[in-house]
């Protein structure tokens, strides 16, 4: 998998009035942050936005489809990712409203504390 950089650099425009946008490259892909919280990911031309409970009635109103991968194993997993709609590819305003929603999730998401090394 690859990063599609220019999706990036799109979504860093859009974001640019409710805050900074950083990402960190991972597995393949992209987390996304707006002023350090968690709200996306990207992996090759795709954008997934964070979701939980709070707001999964919202996404799977609008369509979309949840995030899953294949584990060696061969059984399906799922994270709290939604795939974001067409019209956030090429309209400000869409991608922000998304957004929001996902800002919010992950405010919501628990701290993950690092380990103590023994």
């Amino acid at each position: 998998m690859s990063v599609d950089s220019g999706l990036i650099d799109w979504v860093e425009e859009a974001m640019a009035p409710l805050g900074q946008v950083s990402f960190r490259r991972m597995m393949g892909g992209a987390t996304l942050y707006l002023d350090g919280i968690v709200f996306a990911i990207v992996l090759d031309d795709a954008l997934w936005f964070k979701s939980d409970v709070a707001a999964d009635a919202l996404w799977d109103a609008a369509g979309c489809a949840r995030f899953t991968y294949e584990r060696k194993d061969g059984t399906t997993a799922t994270m709290n990712y939604r795939h974001a709609p067409d019209d956030v590819l090429d309209d400000a305003d869409a991608l922000r409203q998304w957004a929001a929603l996902a800002v919010e999730a992950g405010r919501r998401a628990p701290v993950k504390r690092k380990r103590a090394k023994g």
